[in-house]
């Protein structure tokens, strides 16, 4: 069984630290390119993390006693569970909550309270095709916002759960303005933020704006960088998320955009505990890459204050 190193106690004081199963490189509950759950779970202990989000619902041990089992062995701990659905298809609503609930209760017998949701992309993960228009209407951006305080209210009071919306790149929450729209058309009692800076990046916004000008509807951040050149390959040549990221979009520190020096500054102005969890998109790669890199943005990570000591004391 793999044993952590020293934890590291320096802290920013509202933030502590994790990692997921993203950045060993797992998207899919199965596929035979990703690593078992048990390498992704020892070396997430090699690296010298605590604390780590479920991923794809069926990677990670569905059965509440078996994953307490295997995380208890490990000495680790879940900050929330990842759901996938779309907000704005009326028509797929029970289907839908019908695999938010699995997440939810998963998530809830681990003792957490937060739902990652994030909304499927519009281009084929693995070919790029588009699968339906990249903009939605006035009508379902409304019925989006509805969906997502009606889903949050569930998830609140069934679950004590609390659903923060992931934007992603190639989804209909990706730019800054689609982020801003979404927080304008909910409430914020329901419906809040999972602040992903590398998605961020990627749609060309600002992560230390809308921290500073949304920071009371940030309610659980994914910190990752994007490579700028890349980025301007995407914009020139009309790349898929799947093939940017084949051409290594996201990188590590201090590589990339935005820098995590200036995201965790901003992020320790505010009032909130929040959870920060490190994401590298490497779909797909080498067994032997991931823990390398999960080693030395950890490392890079405590250098600007930012560790996981401790189990914050969430109030939303």
């Amino acid at each position: 069984m793999a044993t952590a190193p020293p934890s590291l106690r320096t802290t920013v004081g509202n933030l502590c630290l994790g990692s997921a199963p993203d950045s060993w490189g797992v998207w899919f509950p199965e596929d035979e390119q990703q690593v078992p759950y048990t390498r992704f779970l020892d070396e997430l202990v090699l690296a010298g993390y605590a604390w780590l989000e479920l991923g794809p619902y069926g990677y990670l041990p569905t059965d509440p006693q078996r994953l307490k089992g295997e995380l208890d062995a490990r000495g680790l701990k879940v900050s929330g569970g990842t759901a996938f659905g779309a907000l704005h298809r009326p028509e797929a609503w029970d289907e839908m909550l019908a695999h938010v609930r699995r997440v939810a209760a998963l998530t809830a017998a681990a003792g957490a309270h937060h739902l990652v949701f994030i909304p499927p992309m519009y281009r084929d993960e693995k070919t790029g095709a588009f699968t339906e228009s990249p903009e939605l209407t006035a009508g379902q951006w409304a019925g989006s916002g509805r969906a997502a305080d009606r889903l949050g209210r569930l998830l609140l009071e069934e679950y004590d759960v609390r659903l923060v919306v992931h934007p992603h790149a190639d989804s209909h929450i990706q730019t800054q303005a689609e982020i801003e729209r979404l927080l304008n058309g909910t409430d914020s009692r329901y419906t809040n933020l999972c602040l992903d800076t590398g998605h961020v990046a990627y749609g060309g916004g600002d992560n230390l704006d809308l921290i500073r000008r949304f920071g009371e509807r940030v309610g659980y951040v994914h910190i990752k960088q994007m490579d700028p050149q890349v980025l301007a390959q995407v914009a020139a040549e009309d790349l898929s998320f799947g093939e940017a990221v084949r051409r290594g979009v996201c990188v590590s520190p201090p590589a990339g955009v935005p820098k995590p020096a200036d995201v965790v500054a901003e992020l320790a102005r505010l009032e909130a505990e929040l959870f920060v969890i490190v994401e590298q998109d490497l779909y797909p790669c080498a067994p032997e890459v991931p823990l390398p890199i999960a080693v030395s943005t950890r490392e890079h990570l405590a250098g600007c204050g930012l560790s996981g000591t401790r189990r914050p004391n969430f109030d939303r």
